[in-house]
C-alpha cells in the first residue's frame, strides 16, 4: 500500500495533530507525494522502452538521464549531487559504469586531484541525443493533443519549484 492508498487517520504518522487537519488539504497532499513518486517511476520506464525501441541495452534509464542532465557540461559527482539530481553512491556507480563502457571521458582536476571531472564522449552525446528527442516528442504531443499547454507546464513548475524550496528548507534547518 503507498502513501495514497492509507487513510489518513490509519497513517502510521498520523496523530492528533494531522488528524485535526483539513482533512482534504492533506488527502490532496499525500495524493501529489505518490504521484510525484509515480511519475519518477514512469519516466524511467518510457526512456527504458526507448531504448529498447532504438536497441540501446547496455545501459539503464537512470544513466541515461544521467547523461542526459550532463548535456555539454563537465561536471564532478558532487555537482550532480549538490545540484540535487542524484544522490552520491548513485552517482558515483553510474558515472564510473558510463565511463567504463564509453559514453564519458574522466580526468583528475588539476586544482583538486581527489575530483575527477566528467564529459561525455561522442557515444554519450548520442544518447543524450535519443533522451532530448524523446522529451521534444512528448512535449509536441502534450501540447498538440490538448493535455497540456504552455500555461499548465508554467503552472505545474511552479507549484513543484515552491515544494521543492519547502522541502529543502526542511532539510537546511532542521537542526
Amino acid at each position: 500500500m503507498n502513501i495514497q492508498e492509507q487513510p489518513i487517520a490509519d497513517h502510521p504518522s498520523a496523530n492528533g495533530a494531522i488528524v485535526a487537519r483539513d482533512q482534504s488539504f492533506m488527502t490532496g497532499y499525500l495524493e501529489a507525494l505518490s504521484l510525484v513518486e509515480r511519475l519518477h517511476r514512469l519516466l524511467l520506464d518510457v526512456i527504458k522502452d526507448e531504448f529498447e525501441r532504438v536497441g540501446v541495452l547496455e545501459i539503464n534509464a537512470v544513466q541515461a538521464l544521467l547523461l542526459f542532465n550532463i548535456g555539454d557540461n563537465e561536471v564532478t559527482a558532487g555537482e550532480l549531487k549538490s545540484r540535487g539530481y542524484y544522490q552520491g553512491s548513485n552517482v558515483s556507480y553510474n558515472l564510473k559504469k558510463l565511463v567504463e563502457m564509453g559514453y564519458m571521458h574522466h580526468q583528475r582536476c588539476e586544482i583538486d586531484r581527489r575530483s575527477v571531472r566528467v564529459r561525455l564522449t561522442q557515444k554519450g552525446r548520442e544518447i543524450r541525443d535519443v533522451v532530448a528527442g524523446l522529451f521534444e516528442r512528448h512535449a509536441d504531443g502534450l501540447e498538440h493533443k490538448g493535455v497540456l499547454g504552455p500555461e499548465g507546464i508554467s503552472d505545474i513548475t511552479g507549484s513543484l519549484k515552491r515544494m521543492e524550496r519547502y522541502w529543502s528548507d526542511q532539510i537546511r534547518y532542521i537542526y
